[in-house]
């Protein structure tokens, strides 16, 4: 149900397509979502999307063998100036490659490669648990945003910007690294901000409230 007050243009703009490809964990941003007020369908309904998010958990090749019947589809989204969220492996996705597992082409929405954190400093592989932002932008997804407030991270791998410009915040673990990257209309998130408390449910209200053409 649309929230009392709100009207038809501004309803359909709180409605989101959380991408259905086989590897994400749906159930829980759907929830997250709905929770500070927004609308969810989940599938692969790309083109009368208003807003979208990528999620998703596993290996980049494999992903993107899911994605690849979509990824003109995703690509004509990103164009249209329609507001896009990756989360997570979704992150990863929108770079132009990765070296996991080998190499692998990726979505090309962000210009830079995924990399995988460093395993010789110290620290366990993957990188789980809760750590602080530094941000560098305090607009849209960002918007609120305190230093040091800490989200949740699951991940081997993180993505390296071409232009420093696309980093709009960044966490350390053992180097520093892009948590959130920006670029127009485009956002993505290292972390999982449906697990990261109340941190994590203001940057989704502030996609849920990102106007939609």
């Amino acid at each position: 149900m649309r929230p009392e007050g709100v009207d038809e243009h501004e309803g359909q703009a709180r409605l989101i397509t959380i991408l259905d490809y086989g590897m994400g964990n749906l159930r829980s941003v759907q929830k997250a979502i709905e929770f500070v007020g927004g609308e969810c369908r989940v599938g692969d309904d790309i083109e009368r999307a208003k807003k979208l998010v990528i999620p998703g958990v596993g290996a980049f090749g494999a992903a993107m063998e899911r994605l690849a019947p979509l990824r003109k589809t995703i690509r004509d989204f990103a164009a249209s100036g329609r507001p896009l969220l990756g989360i997570c492996l979704g992150q990863q996705l929108l770079f132009e490659e990765s070296e996991e597992i080998g190499h692998h082409e990726g979505l090309g929405l962000v210009r830079g490669k995924v990399r995988y954190l460093p395993g010789d400093l110290g620290l366990k592989v993957p990188h789980m648990g809760w750590s602080p932002l530094s941000y560098r932008r305090h607009d849209g997804f960002c918007e609120g945003g305190e230093e040091s407030e800490q989200v949740y991270f699951v991940h081997s791998l993180v993505t390296v910007c071409d232009d420093p410009a696309d980093v709009a915040a960044t966490a350390t673990y053992g180097v520093e690294f892009a948590a959130i990257v920006q670029r127009d209309n485009v956002w993505a998130a290292q972390f999982h901000p449906e697990k990261s408390s109340k941190v994590g449910l203001r940057m989704l209200r502030n996609f849920v409230d990102l106007p939609a053409s």
